[in-house]
C-alpha cells in the first residue's frame, strides 16, 4: 500500500466546491474512496462593511485550486484527471510532484489562522489615494500614511483649510480612488 501524500489539483475557477463533490463521490462509486483520504479548499474569513453593517465571508485563498490527500496509484491518478471540473494535477511531467509536510502543515496553520481573524476585503497600502465614505471627513480625499491591518485603521492625511491633517480611520470609512 503506498503513503498518502498532498497534490494540488487545479480546477476550473469557482468550480472547487463541484470538483470536490465530483471527486468523492466517483471515487466512493468505483470502489476508490480508500485511495483518497481528505479533499481541502482552503478558505480564509473576509470583513467588509457594506450600508453600514459589518458583514464577515468566506473565500478561497487558492482559487481554481484544491488539495487532494491521497495515494497515487494509476487508478487513483486517473479518478482526479477525469472528474468533471478538474484540469489536472500541478506538477511537472507526468507525475504530479505531492507537496511537502511543511508545505501542507504551512497552508492548514494559515487557513486556519484566516479563519479565526477575519481580514478586510479590500487591502490599502501607504501611499494609495483615497476618499473618505463616512464620518466626520465624508466626501474629502486624502492620501494614506500609514496602515494598520490587526486593527482595521488607516492614518490619512487629508486637507483640510488648506493644510494636510492626519486622521485616524477605520478602513470601511474610505475606498481607493
Amino acid at each position: 500500500m503506498a503513503e498518502a501524500k498532498w497534490y494540488v489539483v487545479h480546477t476550473q475557477t469557482g468550480m472547487e466546491n463541484k470538483a470536490r463533490s465530483s471527486l468523492l463521490s466517483r471515487a466512493e462509486t468505483s470502489g476508490l474512496s480508500h485511495l483518497i483520504r481528505e479533499v481541502l479548499i482552503p478558505m480564509e474569513k473576509v470583513s467588509e462593511v457594506k450600508g453600514g453593517k459589518k458583514r464577515i465571508s468566506e473565500r478561497k485563498f487558492f482559487p481554481g485550486y484544491i488539495l487532494v490527500n491521497m495515494e497515487l496509484t494509476e487508478d487513483s491518478w486517473h479518478l482526479v484527471r477525469e472528474t468533471p471540473g478538474i484540469s489536472g494535477f500541478v506538477g511537472s511531467g507526468k507525475s504530479p510532484t505531492p507537496l511537502s509536510p511543511k508545505e501542507v502543515g504551512e497552508i492548514i496553520r494559515e487557513q486556519e489562522e484566516k479563519m479565526t481573524k477575519p481580514k478586510p476585503k479590500v487591502e490599502f497600502g501607504e501611499g494609495e489615494s483615497v476618499r473618505v465614505k463616512e464620518g466626520a471627513f465624508a466626501n474629502f480625499n486624502g492620501t494614506i500614511e500609514q496602515v494598520n491591518p490587526d486593527r482595521g485603521k488607516l492614518k490619512v492625511m487629508v486637507t483640510i483649510f488648506g493644510r494636510p491633517t492626519p486622521v485616524e480611520l477605520e478602513y470601511w470609512q474610505v475606498e481607493k480612488i
